[in-house]
């Protein structure tokens, strides 16, 4: 009995020590949801200030030539709603994440073990990546009953936005974290970005409004690419030539920002 029972207990011993990546990376973003909802600041942040800012672009609409930009509300607020979700349920909180997580020594004491430096930061940006996934699906069903949008005329392109702006704002919040000391400073550091994007990635007024030098300027900002990509969605006025452009400006800012991990990012703390 105990010479049959030994391979079969062994068998399911090296089983169970056998993971993968993704199980690796799945347990610890079960772990990172939980400190997740444990702090009550980040949680509103990122799940209540994304639904009340495009409220913001919808009274500022009012004074806007839309239709000479050739948009409408829905054109307008939609892909705001959608910017301001990445900016504050992926971006924000993940420079928070990661900042505490290391001066808590948890970075730390994950790398000791099975999991790749790849694992730590997909794992622990899982849980943002998803909520700001689900949330901005949820903005894109509200915003087109509430502003009798149509379905979008290119939806491969609105989708291919969606997907970028998660993959870039998840490196350039591992990248800013490189630069922030303190969880305290964690709340500092995503401003500029976050105040750049606002102003000047077409979140509260189109690009096609703003003077022809500053616009061109303005189309180089990170979540540009993004807003142009998902706007031109639903518009269907992209011209391929530009939304490659959009796609190689997201991928190019996507690759400076893994550089700049690769390069800074610190595991343990900083003094």
């Amino acid at each position: 009995m105990s010479a049959t029972d030994t391979p079969a207990r062994a068998q399911r011993a090296a089983k169970a020590a056998t993971t993968t990546p993704m199980s690796r990376m799945t347990a610890l973003a079960r772990a990172e949801l939980i400190l997740l909802g444990r702090n009550k600041g980040t949680v509103f942040a990122s799940l209540f200030v994304p639904f009340v800012l495009p409220f913001s672009v919808r009274a500022g609409a009012k004074e806007m030539d839309l239709a000479g930009a050739g948009l409408t509300l829905g054109t307008l607020v939609l892909p705001a709603a959608i910017g301001f979700s990445l900016l504050f349920a992926v971006y924000s909180a993940l420079v928070g994440v990661f900042v505490v997580r290391r001066e808590e020594l948890v970075l730390k004491r994950l790398r000791t073990g099975e999991l790749r430096d790849v694992e730590i930061l997909g794992g622990s940006a899982l849980p943002a990546v998803l909520g700001g996934l689900v949330q901005s699906l949820l903005l894109a069903v509200g915003c087109t009953a509430l502003l009798d949008l149509s379905a979008p005329s290119a939806p491969h392109l609105a989708v291919a936005g969606l997907l970028l702006g998660l993959v870039l704002c998840t490196a350039l919040a591992a990248a800013t974290a490189s630069f922030t000391r303190t969880g305290e400073s964690a709340q500092v550091t995503p401003l500029p970005v976050m105040f750049v994007s606002m102003a000047g990635s077409g979140l509260f007024f189109p690009l096609d409004l703003l003077p022809d030098t500053l616009a061109s300027v303005c189309e180089l900002l990170p979540l540009t690419p993004v807003i142009t990509l998902v706007r031109g969605g639903w518009t269907g006025d992209l011209s391929a030539y530009e939304a490659l452009g959009a796609v190689a400006t997201a991928v190019a800012w996507t690759v400076l920002a893994v550089f700049a991990v690769r390069r800074w990012f610190r595991w343990e703390p900083r003094h």
